[in-house]
């Protein structure tokens, strides 16, 4: 039974990604399917658009000295994001010092990026056809899953995980392990921030998937946490400038930075609602509490919450413009009333108005 060393990078592209689309442009040329767990009930999970699998072919790669087959494989969401997975066989021979050794040379080998930059330009062109408002934000979430349908219960899961040379305590091993999740005597998963070890003897792929599909979030709300930072700036900015904007031209000032903040508000609320509701679990109990621990751990909710204080925080401040803007209009009205009553004094006086 074989074991992978699973290296992943997830690239944020667009604001979405038409997936119906990507099916129809890539399948013509490469194999594809839409992700679907294997050992849970279709009721037990809800996916409204799952994402799309491109097999990307494979190689041999010298790793460590060794040539290694290397299979490749792409995955299109539709929150905007391209996962580009490279999974590693490891030979059926190789012990646990092995598979250490490999793993400390995969972290630290940086030549990586490149192959994985290759892969996501082969496909790249064809998916600008299904991608709305495309661009390369320069964000990207990197993460290791070794994945093992043959497993020791001897071998040493946190100097695998921490790609470590040095001993351990055992203090620090027990916070390595402290999210370690077990349905029956044959698997095993091990989370943390940017690796986990999956034992599976059955061969499911079903919590690398799921790490995946958490990974893909949490790079989701750091770009649209990153993209309200800016906007925030932009917004005080323009409201400096419009306190040197006198009269009516301030006013004018004002209404376009609240429909832009107005704009901006209701796009990243709909788009955060989009990224939350992406996958529900609900009568699976395992799979959920393994979902759960890893959007705890990659720290999701601080995204989120992060994301729902700088909402709050131009909510306000429309609200001020806007009330800005009431008291400029009642100020005028009543100006208006005072020169209109004096007006008809002047015109009384004068006999004009008898």
């Amino acid at each position: 039974m074989q074991n992978f060393i699973y290296l992943y990078r997830i690239y944020d592209l667009a604001e979405e990604i038409r997936l119906d689309r990507v099916e129809e442009l890539l399948s013509r040329v490469k194999p594809t399917s839409r992700m679907k767990l294997s050992r849970i009930k279709p009721k037990s999970i809800h996916i409204p658009n799952p994402p799309v699998t491109v097999e990307l072919g494979e190689d041999t790669r010298l790793f460590d000295g060794a040539p290694l087959n290397a299979g490749y494989f792409a995955r299109v969401y539709d929150l905007g994001a391209v996962s580009i997975i490279m999974r590693i066989s490891i030979p059926p021979e190789y012990g646990y010092d092995q598979v250490h050794r490999l793993a400390v040379h995969l972290y630290n080998d940086g030549s990586l990026d490149a192959v994985f930059d290759q892969k996501l330009d082969e496909i790249g062109s064809t998916l600008r056809e299904a991608m709305i408002k495309p661009q390369k934000t320069g964000f990207v979430e990197e993460y290791s899953i070794y994945y093992f349908r043959n497993w020791d219960p001897r071998w040493d899961p946190a100097p695998l995980l921490l790609a470590e040379t040095e001993p351990l305590s055992g203090r620090f091993r027990r916070e390595v392990l402290a999210n370690s999740f077990s349905y029956g005597k044959d698997d095993l998963a091990v989370i943390t921030w940017d690796s986990a070890l999956v034992y599976d003897a059955s061969g499911s792929a079903d919590i690398p998937d799921l790490l995946e599909f958490a990974n893909t979030q949490l790079l989701e709300l750091r770009y649209y946490d990153n993209l309200l930072s800016q906007e925030m700036d932009k917004m005080y900015q323009a409201l400096e400038e419009a306190e040197t904007i006198a009269g009516y031209r301030r006013r004018r000032h004002y209404r376009r930075i609240m429909n832009r903040l107005m704009e901006l508000v209701i796009d990243i609320s709909e788009i955060t609602e989009r990224i939350h509701n992406s996958l529900k679990l609900t009568e699976d109990v395992f799979y959920a509490r393994v979902y759960s621990a890893a959007l705890n751990i990659f720290r999701t909710r601080a995204w989120a919450e992060s994301i729902e204080r700088k909402i709050t925080v131009i909510q306000q401040n429309y609200t001020l413009l806007s009330n800005e803007l009431a008291t400029q209009q009642s100020t005028i009205l009543e100006l208006a009333i005072v020169l209109l009553i004096m007006l008809e004094i002047l015109l009384a006086v004068g006999g004009i108005i008898p």
